[in-house]
Parts: structure tokens; C-alpha cells; sequence
């Protein structure tokens, strides 16, 4: 068809609307309204037979049993009825839910499609039930339990111990939730802290708790004191690396071991790398007046809190190689 022929038939369907009244269009508009208002009616009086997801509501002892998975809302069904109760249906308008009984728990792991009749059947008004589409729910239960555990400041990233004390209030919380992940939870249990305290190491803030899923608490944070804890100080004996020392030259040092004193929290003691700890001697800072060298101790890393070189000098003498 050509762009012309397009053309006249447009405007002849238009034609007949051009220069109308307002009135003529909303005489127009109300038949428009009342035929699809008369149509919606004849099709909501008709008898339909469809797929529907129908609500369930699941009753059970909650006193003692809790779902680890989530139990479905709604389960699949083939229905027949009329148009107007379907549409209430969708529109969540006056929906009785079915009520399914759960016995048996925890052993209970699934239920098949049959066992939900009865209950739909009684739940449903207006609608027959034809079949249920859902062939098997699966369910998974477990003993709710309640333990009540003490706190404990968790320690570093690293697992290094922090360099606080914390006083906690309340000083123990109740866990509750299901049985498998409750016994697991470690005691005392950790508690971490969201960042350093800024400034001084002493201080109060307040931390929520989190804990696993479908584990609650009695509380959802605790106040936490902070203070600083002791050092613990420990005296090591470590073989100085020479630099810069002549070669060929014969010479003693003395002493011939460098005096360190190790600083780290209790805790840290039995995981110390002591083989981090490392005295220099460089021959080029040798003071010519005394022959003495001072000793350079290394930089040391967590968990060594701090290091202190005990041996201030070294002397150093030079001696002829022997013919």
C-alpha cells in the first residue's frame, strides 16, 4: 500500500471527530466506560479454572522448635471459580490462610503436596480445589535452645591481643536460637571492636552485638570499659650481624652478645618470632677515641610491643694475625 492510499484512509477515520463539541466527547468517552464496564462485569460472572498461589500459615510449637529454612508463604494449586472470587484472591481482599500443622519435629523433613488438601480445602470459600501443584515441601527443623555466655574483647586481625583491658556490662549474654549454632558459639564470646579507641587507651563506648543467623539476644549492645593493660618484659640474648668490618683483620668484641629487652602482652608471649629481633654492628661508626661502637637495634613487628637495647657499646680491638 502506498504512502497516498495510507494517508486517505486516515483521514477519512478521523474525519468524523474533527470540530466536535466537548460534549460529543464525553458523550463518546461515557459509552467507552460503560461498554468496558458492562464486559468486566460478564467476565468477573464467569466460571474459571486456573493456577493460583494460595497463602498458608504453619503451626507449630515455637517454644521449642525453630525453622532453619524458611518455611514458603504460599504453595501452588489448580483451582475452579467464579471471576470475582478470584480477583479478591489476588487483591489479598478476605483470604483465609490454611493452617498447617507440624508434628513430629524435628524429625519431620518434608511434607507431600497430598497432605496440604485437607487444609486448603477448609480455608478456601467460593473456590473448589482441583489438585494441589506443589508435589513436596521440604522443612528443616531444629531444638531452640538458650545459653547465656561471658564476653571477651576480641584480639586483632592478626590475632595479636590488644592493648586494653575490658570491663563489660553487662558481663555474660543469653544466645537463643537453633540448637547446632548456638553450641557452636565460642566461649567467652568474642566481642570486636568497630575501630581503635582514638587517643588515649582508656575510655567507655558502647558495641552492638551481632551473632549468627536466626540467633538472638538478650541485648543488642553492651558498654565496654577500656583500660591499659602491663606489659610483660622479657630479657634476651642475641648475637650481633657485623657490618663493614675489615677483612683479613683480625679483631674480638666485647661482650660478644647483645642484652634485648622484649616487651608483649601475656597472651603473646608462647607466639613471639624472637628471630626478629636483630642487633647491628657497623665497623664505620667505630669512635677511634675508645674503640667502642654503639649497637643499632632493628625495628621489630607485632606481637612485640616494644624492644630496648640493654648493651649500650661495644669494644672493639684490633689484633695481629699470628705469623
Amino acid at each position: 500500500m502506498s504512502l497516498l492510499n495510507v494517508r486517505h484512509m486516515a483521514r477519512w477515520f478521523v474525519r468524523p471527530f474533527v470540530g466536535q463539541e466537548r460534549s460529543y466527547w464525553r458523550a463518546v468517552t461515557a459509552c467507552f466506560l460503560a461498554a468496558s464496564t458492562f464486559w468486566m462485569l460478564n467476565a468477573l460472572n464467569k466460571v474459571y479454572t486456573t493456577r493460583i498461589a494460595y497463602p498458608v500459615v504453619w503451626r507449630y510449637d515455637a517454644r521449642k522448635y525453630i525453622p532453619v529454612q524458611p518455611l514458603p508463604p504460599e504453595v501452588a494449586v489448580n483451582v475452579t471459580a467464579r471471576g470475582w472470587k478470584l480477583l479478591r484472591k489476588n487483591l489479598k481482599l478476605d483470604v483465609r490462610p490454611a493452617e498447617i500443622v507440624l508434628g513430629r519435629l524435628p524429625g519431620t523433613k518434608f511434607l507431600p503436596g497430598t497432605a496440604l488438601r485437607p487444609a486448603l480445602m477448609g480455608a478456601m470459600e467460593g473456590m473448589q480445589l482441583n489438585y494441589v501443584l506443589t508435589d513436596t515441601i521440604f522443612v528443616e527443623f531444629d531444638r531452640l535452645v538458650t545459653r547465656r555466655l561471658p564476653l571477651m574483647l576480641s584480639p586483632s586481625a592478626d590475632g595479636t591481643a590488644l592493648p586494653f583491658l575490658a570491663q563489660f556490662s553487662p558481663e555474660s549474654i543469653s544466645f537463643r536460637g537453633p540448637s547446632r549454632v548456638v553450641s557452636r558459639l565460642s566461649s567467652p564470646y568474642l566481642v570486636h571492636l568497630p575501630q581503635a579507641p582514638a587517643g588515649s587507651s582508656s575510655g567507655s563506648i558502647r558495641v552492638p552485638i551481632g551473632g549468627p543467623k536466626l540467633v538472638t539476644t538478650d541485648v543488642q549492645d553492651v558498654h565496654i570499659r577500656l583500660q591499659p593493660r602491663p606489659l610483660v618484659n622479657r630479657v634476651v640474648s642475641v648475637m650481633p650481624e657485623l657490618h663493614n668490618f675489615p677483612i683479613g683483620q683480625a679483631y674480638t668484641i666485647r661482650p660478644v652478645r647483645m642484652l634485648v629487652e622484649v616487651q608483649s602482652f601475656r597472651e603473646d608471649t608462647a607466639r613471639l618470632d624472637l628471630a626478629q629481633v636483630r642487633v647491628l654492628l657497623d665497623y664505620g661508626q667505630l669512635h677511634a677515641a675508645d674503640s667502642t661502637l654503639q649497637p643499632l637495634l632493628t625495628p621489630t613487628k607485632s606481637p612485640i610491643r616494644g624492644a630496648r637495647l640493654l648493651t649500650p657499646v661495644v669494644h672493639v680491638s684490633l689484633t695481629s694475625p699470628k705469623k
